[in-house]
């Protein structure tokens, strides 16, 4: 079956037990896992593991960390596909070679960056991903830190516990609130997608920059597309959703902080390169802007950086992805997808070569 270049979800040819015959029963594919313990003991509860011995031959755990292993190479000389998580090592030449049935991998996160390698793609292994799934409470934090942020709470709170006494609530600032706000979104990736379509009941007027979405698709989307500029000049809150890329590292620029509104609000859930975060720093330590990180550069700032005891800085550490109950979401979306590429439907979420420039 050809394979589209635009990305979208036709499904893969998946699963096909060599020799079946109509009317027999088809052979369970043999599966095994691959990420580092934690990781494991987050994701493969008892129900997953016995969801996937449903039509399944999984590996007992535990799962394998090394792929270099006597017991990796043991496992690895039969698998058909390999349910991967955090800390899975690169499925390189060599590793490869040491399992010559492996048609498939099913990924329990979102980027297959760290262990799909060109070796995988040359041998025409199919891919899936719970990157959409993870894209959830993603989007959910983004939208509640937008809300939070127009209604200025944190701000509030603290004064709040400083003079312990409400005050004149009618004489708030004329700029707080979330009615009429304008929210810029830096990319149309499934976060963003997400994002713009969780903020659709709410009265904002939404932003979009992405230079791969045409006018016509940003006009589905219900949304105005804008170049990066306008976007960071007009937005009462921008919020950035560009993967890391070659293309994007510190696509948020110096000037672009300089242009936005004196109280705008800048919120980043994608990676801390894509902005400049010294200029960020800056801007925020003036008092001109605020903002929500979830994400900076490096993953955790030096414990003398000043944004740390800044107020005007709200800095969490990578929690807007899944975390808690929100793995088991990672889990039954692989789940499902194994189970339809085990049936010969192939993926739902796949990964696409073609598609890996624009992607995480």
């Amino acid at each position: 079956m050809p394979r589209p270049a635009d990305g979208t979800t036709t499904a893969s040819p998946g699963y096909r037990p060599s020799g079946a015959r109509p009317g027999t029963e088809a052979r369970r594919p043999r599966i095994a896992f691959a990420m580092e313990p934690a990781a494991a003991q987050s994701l493969l509860e008892a129900e997953v593991l016995d969801a996937l011995a449903e039509f399944t031959d999984p590996e007992p755990l535990p799962a394998l960390h090394g792929l270099r292993t006597d017991r990796a190479r043991r496992v690895l000389a039969d698998v058909e596909l390999l349910v991967t998580g955090w800390g899975c090592p690169p499925l390189d030449e060599d590793v490869l070679a040491a399992a010559p049935a492996l048609r498939a991998v099913a990924h329990t996160a979102g980027s297959v960056r760290g262990h799909i390698t060109e070796a995988c793609w040359e041998r025409g292994v199919e891919v899936s991903s719970a990157a959409a799934a993870n894209a959830r409470p993603v989007a959910e934090y983004t939208v509640a830190m937008i809300l939070l942020s127009g209604k200025r709470v944190l701000e509030t709170a603290r004064a709040y516990a400083a003079r312990r006494d409400r005050g004149d609530w009618l004489a708030s600032p004329p700029g707080m609130g979330n009615y009429r706000r304008t929210v810029g979104i830096c990319s149309a990736s499934l976060i963003g997608r997400r994002v713009i379509e969780l903020l659709r009941p709410y009265d904002f007027e939404v932003l979009l920059y992405d230079p791969y979405v045409s006018a016509e698709e940003a006009a589905a989307l219900g949304v105005r597309p804008v170049e990066l500029p306008e976007l960071f000049a007009a937005g009462d809150v921008v919020s950035v959703h560009t993967p890391l890329l070659p293309a994007t590292r510190g696509l948020v620029t110096r000037e672009l902080l300089a242009a936005m509104r004196p109280g705008a609000v800048l919120l980043n859930t994608a990676r801390g390169a894509v902005l400049d975060q010294d200029a960020l720093t800056e801007a925020v330590l003036a008092g001109r802007i605020s903002a929500v990180l979830d994400v900076t550069e490096p993953e955790v700032l030096p414990p003398g950086h000043p944004l740390w005891e800044c107020e005007n800085a709200l800095i969490t550490p990578h929690i807007a992805g899944s975390l808690g109950n929100e793995l088991r979401r990672l889990a039954d979306l692989t789940v499902s997808e194994v189970a339809r590429w085990a049936a010969g439907e192939g993926f739902a979420h796949p990964v696409r070569r073609e598609r890996l420039a624009y992607l995480a």
